[in-house]
């Protein structure tokens, strides 16, 4: 029973084909940002955007946030890298401050959609789906590479560590919170349907639903800083990321405050799917409305015709009888 219920320690980290080694941290991370971008874009185009614009932008912010990402944790770790320095490259053993590459993504997302003079709060939305998603899958590439635990525990669902990855001060301990298990859980299965079914019901205005996902995924990540061993520098008990984690839960409560102030509706195009579940009662662009059923239609295809067009036509056909 005792081996039923722990999770055990991954066998492997790599996947060996050939001479190729491919480590399965990588592998985690693209198919997440993959996910993100495939079900963000749907979202986007539901919400009146061009799909190929997105996808411009999130290959850029995807990019930028990387190099974020890693950038930010080098510096926070830098005593990590005092005999390795070229090891800062080796992204696939680890070590990515999410927080980092969320902030260098969002730059560069507001960059190039100011410039294209595109709709922020809409591209915004559209990613509050597709991010908690992408992190609960990315998250499973910690456990892989046996990083990010929380401290000892006995509870049901304990995760054996490696004695040769365990922290010195937890060296006589078998087993630790799979705090990458409780981040992966939340961010599936709490944060996307919350968000689903607050936008079904009509409860979030345009632009609120990014500010829900970043207050979710802030306080989650607040308590699971309480319980990680991995962090270099606390102040009062709090790690680092534990503070920055305070901080972008008060933005993104007055990140909702504001949108929901504004009480702007979203636009709609085409029909709803899973990832972007809208109220029927919200408003649908009538530009795109417009531009739709102006479009030429064969007759008899079962599209309203233009009743002008068809007083005009049996004006023609009369004048050409009484010639005749």
């Amino acid at each position: 029973m005792n081996i039923l219920a722990q999770i055990p320690s991954p066998t492997r980290n790599v996947l060996e084909i050939g001479p190729f080694t491919i480590f399965f941290y990588g592998i985690l991370i693209a198919i997440g940002v993959i996910v993100a971008i495939v079900v963000s874009r749907k979202r986007y185009v539901r919400f009146g955007g061009d799909g190929e614009f997105f996808e411009k932008v999130a290959i850029w912010a995807v990019v930028i946030g990387f190099l974020g990402a890693r950038a930010a944790y080098v510096l926070t770790h830098s005593g990590r890298f005092i005999d390795r320095p070229y090891a800062v490259l080796f992204i696939w053993e680890g070590g990515l401050a999410l927080y980092g590459g969320l902030t260098f993504g969002a730059l560069a997302v507001i960059y190039f959609v100011h410039k294209a003079n595109a709709d922020l709060f809409s591209f915004a939305d559209a990613t509050a789906i597709g991010i908690p998603l992408a992190q609960a899958i990315g998250r499973w590439g910690n456990y892989f590479n046996q990083e990010l635990f929380g401290t000892p525990t006995d509870l049901p669902w304990r995760l054996a560590i490696d004695p040769a990855n365990r922290p010195p001060q937890f060296a006589d301990f078998s087993y630790f919170h799979p705090t990458f298990l409780y981040e992966s859980l939340w961010n599936a299965l709490i944060i996307v349907p919350v968000i689903l079914i607050l936008e079904r019901k009509g409860k979030l205005a345009k632009g609120a639903s990014f500010g829900m996902y970043v207050a979710m995924y802030a306080f989650i990540r607040f308590w699971m800083e309480l319980l990680r061993t991995d962090t270099t520098f606390r102040l009062f008990g709090i790690s680092r990321n534990g503070w920055v984690s305070l901080l972008v839960f008060v933005g993104g409560l007055v990140w909702i405050w504001m949108m929901q102030k504004r009480a702007e509706k979203r636009t709609l195009i085409g029909e709803p799917f899973f990832f972007s579940l809208q109220p029927a009662t919200e408003e649908v662009d009538s530009s795109q409305s417009t531009a739709d059923s102006q479009k030429e239609e064969p007759v008899g295809s079962g599209e309203e015709v233009d009743s002008s067009q068809s007083t005009v036509d049996r004006e023609e056909d009369a004048g050409e009888s009484s010639q005749s």
